[in-house]
């Protein structure tokens, strides 16, 4: 979005949420800082798999960690299209594999 490869108030294309899921390894609370790692996963022609783990500041074992699928969807008609080309750009930056793999 703040690259400008996805307008999600006017444009043609929007993702949609098909899946999500989060494993909770240790406890997290407000006003504690909490520091994100994500990662592209997969990138399909009209989906994006995003992996995300949540840490408590400065602690090197993940809090959280779960996945949330996208499906890059036509606004109107709601069918899936191709992930737009400026969106792939943007998101290739953050296809990583996991450590140790």
């Amino acid at each position: 979005i703040e690259q400008g490869a996805l307008d999600i108030h006017g444009g043609d294309t929007i993702g949609l949420v098909v899946e999500t899921q989060c494993n909770y390894f240790a406890p997290l609370a407000f006003p504690q800082t909490v520091e994100a790692g994500i990662r592209v996963a997969r990138l399909g022609g009209s989906s994006v798999r995003y992996e995300v783990g949540l840490f408590a500041r400065g602690e090197p074992l993940c809090a959280a960690a779960g996945h949330f699928v996208h499906v890059y969807v036509d606004r109107a008609d709601r069918r899936p299209r191709p992930l737009p080309e400026a969106l792939r750009r943007a998101l290739e930056p953050l296809r990583r594999e996991p450590s140790g793999a």
